[in-house]
């Protein structure tokens, strides 16, 4: 399986623009620029999407491995801050709360465990990740 996105870069680093999308349509000519990405311009940035993919990623992953325990969690919730310093993506830092009610706390923290190393973003990610588990059983 194949997973296709293209991007645009137009003019110079500080005055240019971008603008990128994905093969299926979810997204289409999205914009993005240096104020975007290095200031506080309303906007998106490749961080902000890296962090969108840890967050979904790890949700999916978290919820596989909550059932290969015999837990199926009524809502598995992450918030995802990538940290971006000297031009380096150094952390990635995901809060999660896991709503299973009657689950084993024990369990849910094993499953966690197991779904940070083992959720394909996490793998490729070259960075420190760190995890605040809530649990709601």
């Amino acid at each position: 399986m194949k997973r296709i996105a293209q991007a645009t870069w137009q003019g110079g680093l500080k005055d240019g623009a971008g603008a990128f999308g994905v093969h299926s349509g979810a997204i289409k000519g999205l914009k993005y620029g240096f104020r975007t990405r290095f200031e506080d311009a309303p906007g998106t940035n490749p961080e902000e999407l890296i962090a969108a993919a840890h967050a979904s990623c790890f949700s999916m992953a978290l919820s596989a491995q909550l059932g290969e325990r015999g837990i199926t969690p009524a809502a598995v919730e992450t918030t995802c801050a990538i940290t971006f310093e000297n031009l380096t993506l150094t952390r990635s830092q995901l809060r999660t709360t896991v709503r299973a009610p009657g689950a084993d706390r024990a369990k849910v923290e094993e499953a966690a465990a197991a779904a940070k190393t083992g959720c394909p973003i996490s793998k490729v990610l070259k960075l420190e990740i760190e995890l605040e588990l809530t649990v709601q059983a």
